[in-house]
Order: C-alpha cells, then sequence, then structure tokens
C-alpha cells in the first residue's frame, strides 16, 4: 500500500506471470491503477514441472540420484502413475492442462473446484478429494480464502502412503501440518515449488521424501518470452486506453 501511494506517477502494473498476491489490489483500484498478468503463458511450463515432480516422487528420483552421489549404487522401488488417482485442487488453466497430462499415463483424475459447473472429471468436495487421492495436487490462486486450504484435517484424511505437489503457492498449504505428516510417515512424500517464505530455510529441506525446487515453474525459455511478451503487448495497451501513449 505505501508503496502504491508513494508511485504518484503510476498507472499500470503488468505482472509477468499469473499471481497478484504480491499486488495491493484494493489500493491499486482506489489509486486508478490497472493492474494486469499473464495467465495464459506459463500454463504449459508450471504443469510439465507438475508432472516432472509427480513421476520423480513416484520412482524416487531425487532420492536415487543423492543414494549414487554418495556410492549407494542400490535400485529404488517405485509405482506407475496409472494405477494412481490424482486430485487436483483447482480447475483452471494449469490445472486442466495437468488433467490432460496425467491422462495420457493413464491416470485416473478427480477435481475439486467450486467455480466449475461441467468436467470430464468427477468434481466433488476438497474432503472427498483428499480421502481418494494418492496424489494431491495444487493448482490454486493464493488469498484470504484459500489461506492454508490444505492444514492438518486434510491432509489426516488422505491415504497413508499418498503425496502432495504443490507448483502454486506456499501460502495453500499449512507447511508445520505438512512437516508433521511427512515426519509420521502418514505422507509418502511431497514436491513443492513454492513456500510462504521464500528462499525457503525449514525443516522441509531435510527430508529424503521431499523434492524441492526454487519457484520455477514457469521457468522454461519459451515460456519466459512469452509473458514476457504478454505482459509487454498488455502495458502498451492499457497506457492507449488511458491516453498516455499515441
Amino acid at each position: 500500500k505505501n508503496v502504491l501511494q508513494a508511485a504518484k506517477s503510476l498507472k499500470v502494473i503488468a505482472r509477468v506471470g499469473t499471481g497478484l498476491d504480491s499486488v495491493d489490489l484494493a489500493t491499486a483500484k482506489q489509486l486508478g491503477i490497472t493492474v494486469l498478468n499473464t495467465p495464459d503463458a506459463p500454463t504449459k511450463a508450471v504443469a510439465e514441472l507438475t508432472l516432472a515432480h509427480i513421476l520423480g516422487l513416484l520412482r524416487n528420483v531425487s532420492q536415487a540420484d543423492r543414494q549414487v552421489r554418495v556410492g549407494v549404487w542400490k535400485g529404488l522401488m517405485g509405482s506407475l502413475l496409472e494405477t494412481k488417482t490424482v486430485g487436483i485442487v483447482g480447475f483452471g488453466r494449469i490445472g486442466k492442462r495437468v488433467a490432460t497430462l496425467l491422462s495420457a499415463f493413464g491416470a485416473s483424475v478427480i477435481i475439486s473446484d467450486a467455480q466449475v459447473s461441467k468436467s470430464v472429471y468427477p468434481n466433488v468436495e476438497l474432503d472427498e478429494l483428499c480421502i481418494k487421492s494418492d496424489i494431491l495436487s495444487l493448482h490454486l490462486p493464493y488469498n484470504e480464502a484459500t489461506h492454508h486450504i490444505i492444514n492438518e484435517k486434510n491432509l489426516n484424511l488422505m491415504k497413508k502412503g499418498s503425496y502432495i505437489v504443490n507448483i502454486s503457492r506456499g501460502g495453500l498449504v499449512d507447511e508445520t501440518a505438512l512437516l508433521a505428516a511427512l515426519k509420521s510417515g502418514h505422507l509418502a512424500g511431497a514436491a513443492l515449488d513454492c513456500f510462504e517464505q521464500e528462499p525457503y530455510e525449514g525443516e522441509l529441506r531435510n527430508l529424503e521424501t521431499v523434492q524441492i525446487t526454487a519457484h520455477m515453474g514457469s521457468y522454461a525459455r519459451e515460456t519466459r518470452d512469452l509473458m514476457e511478451q504478454e505482459a509487454s503487448r498488455l502495458l502498451v495497451d492499457a497506457l492507449h486506453e488511458k491516453n498516455l501513449l499515441k
């Protein structure tokens, strides 16, 4: 709020990315500042990283890599994706793309999204999704309503030996509850690309069953190019609409 109020000449914010939780939208609206984002461009890259993390969890890729590097030559038994039910929380652009990729592997897909009226996939309440899923994948915006949407209660509903994947926003998951569920062995593993505080320095880093990446969901060269082009185009269009460009 203070930054926006101090930026007296600011008329347009063009965010290179999807999330707008870093912008005080209410203050921007009050000050007449147009806020734009690029929701289309990151879709494929984020969905593909999600799939990479899911496959990595099921086949113990990170653990196997670490073992070989310290001289332990031992194959780790994993599972096939086609034997799993993947629950997708949030069925927007990215959630839909993830479902398409998962279907190509033969996985069963269920979703939970109150905003979706029709879908080829079963659309259930979040509690039911947690109960039925072998893998839970989050694809939601972060706001007050979705803060810690995955908490101790939801995690306890999940199957013993299941997994959680968050390539969306860190605040969606109660990290303390997740740590407890992993330490107890209730969850078999987690893949996380985002955290409430970044850079992340918490205890989840110390668990062998956790895959961590540094908030790099959109970090594919082709995707970053598209995002920057889209943000630039939207910025110019908005400035034209405000009669600030000729």
